[in-house]
């Protein structure tokens, strides 16, 4: 395989709404938050991993073209739906058949002759202007977050069991990077138009938790690199 050249997909990933993207629960001081947001442990600035926005770019894709649950039969070298199965798909087909395996890689699929997996989606950073914005909640106690306390009632006490989440606030801005790689016999504008389909699937979705309780709506501004997608 000979790789042609990149092209950089970027703009600005807005939180319409507070946004959750958990961090981890381990070494946290009595008395500290129990839910808190992910955040670089040497600036403790807020980001959302490449990781959790490929992840739903790709379960985007998935579902639009129906392919949950396609795997491989490598003894018969043949694709098939198991529709028991929710698992990501393997299905290894080429990019005409299955949008999801040549862009994202296929589902335990180490042997695969498609090559590497075309997208690559950098950490989405924190803008200069929303580093600004949330350092003023620093003295308030609040490390560039919100704190929105929910409640779980007991339908039979009527007794509510509140807790404290953490949420970016709405209106943060993240610097959305991805770059595609093209190889020959790539379709390039096919790749760009699904990069497209899943971005804007995003923004009629949600990104991280709590997405049906109104958490997570984003709208990306200023898209580059999509031209004609």
């Amino acid at each position: 395989m000979k790789l042609k050249h990149y092209v950089t997909v970027s703009g600005t990933l807005k939180c319409r709404t507070g946004t959750r993207i958990g961090g981890s629960k381990e070494d946290l001081e009595i008395g500290g938050m129990d839910n808190p947001i992910l955040r670089d442990p040497v600036d403790n600035l807020p980001y959302i991993p490449g990781s959790s926005l490929k992840g739903k770019m790709r379960s985007m894709l998935e579902y639009k073209y129906a392919r949950v649950g396609w795997k491989y039969n490598a003894k018969n070298r043949t694709a098939y739906h198991d529709k028991n199965s929710g698992d990501p798909c393997g299905c290894q087909q080429d990019l005409n058949t299955c949008p999801v395996c040549t862009m994202f890689g296929p589902h335990r699929a180490s042997g695969h002759r498609l090559g590497p997996s075309r997208m690559i989606v950098r950490d989405a950073l924190l803008s200069e202007e929303s580093k600004a914005a949330l350092a003023k909640l620093v003295p308030q106690g609040l490390a560039y977050a919100e704190v929105k306390t929910e409640n779980i009632i007991n339908r039979r006490t009527n007794v509510a069991d509140p807790r404290p989440m953490e949420r970016v606030p709405k209106d943060t801005k993240f610097l959305l990077s991805i770059s595609l790689r093209v190889f020959e016999g790539d379709d390039e504008a096919l790749m760009k138009k699904y990069i497209k389909e899943a971005l804007d699937m995003l923004q009629q979705d949600y990104l991280g938790g709590s997405g049906t309780r109104g958490y997570g709506w984003v709208e990306i501004e200023d898209l580059k690199g999509l031209d004609h997608a």
